[in-house]
């Protein structure tokens, strides 16, 4: 189990939300935590412990006044630690290049893989061909519905009708290098992990596959490890103390 961090952005500021609240109109969010330093400060921390596989997030659509200056932090940061974060976030054909050329490894792809409720495959071998697998993660982010995990996209707002399984990640995976899996009810309130989801990725483990979503304490780190099965890599946000948690930093990175 790897630890990988994440610089989430909104509004052009490094922010922790609770996932569940982000809202497009009038660029809304709950916040859990607010930096005041600005995300190349964040890449240049992790490209100092040599962690490397990271995501910076957007947070914002390209619609949105803030977006620009959502931009400008996430390229900062690329520029910061070339090689050592990938992006997602609003990311297609048309601009991965610009995103890679600032010194990502890989781009993250949700939304324009998940259209309309369905993968669009066409979309998935754009993507492939724009930027080659090697260069792709997906996330995968996904909400319970009833019994089952259901893909969520646009900055996860929209329940699609394609079921989280192993099913499901192993018609993708030959698609991309990586998925990142943010469990999106518990995403920002360091409450706990999804334990079944988890588990399912343990079984699975035929990619690198990165949990985000729940984690608050050294125990939900040791659970995580045992049902992933030591294959699943985990994300911290909210709970790390960098971003005002009590999990220290440094004390991940010896646990992980």
């Amino acid at each position: 189990m790897e630890f990988r961090p994440c610089i989430d952005i909104h509004n052009g500021q490094v922010k922790q939300i609770v996932g569940g609240s982000l809202r497009d109109k009038n660029d809304q969010a709950v916040e859990n935590f607010v930096s005041g330093q600005d995300a190349a400060f964040y890449a240049r921390l992790y490209q100092k412990y040599d962690i490397k596989g990271g995501h910076v997030i957007l947070l914002n659509p390209s619609a949105s006044e803030h977006y620009e200056a959502t931009k400008s932090q996430a390229i900062s940061a690329l520029s910061a630690y070339p090689g050592g974060l990938q992006v997602g976030g609003g990311i297609n054909p048309d601009n991965a290049s610009e995103f890679l050329e600032a010194g990502a490894s890989h781009v993250i792809v949700t939304s324009y893989v998940f259209k309309d409720g369905m993968i669009h495959f066409d979309r998935l071998e754009a993507m492939k061909k724009a930027v080659g697998k090697e260069h792709l993660v997906l996330d995968v982010s996904c909400r319970k519905v009833g019994e089952e995990y259901r893909v969520v996209t646009d900055r996860w707002q929209k329940v699609t009708q394609e079921i989280m399984n192993m099913s499901l990640l192993d018609r993708l995976a030959d698609y991309c290098d990586e998925f990142l899996i943010h469990a999106v009810d518990v995403e920002g309130k360091a409450q706990g992990i999804e334990q079944t989801l988890v588990n399912m990725l343990g079984d699975w483990g035929r990619k690198p596959v990165t949990y985000a979503g729940g984690v608050h304490d050294f125990e939900d780190l040791r659970l995580l490890k045992a049902l992933g099965k030591d294959r699943v890599n985990v994300t911290i946000g909210s709970a790390l103390d960098l971003f005002g948690g009590s999990m220290k930093f440094e004390d991940v990175l010896n646990f992980c």
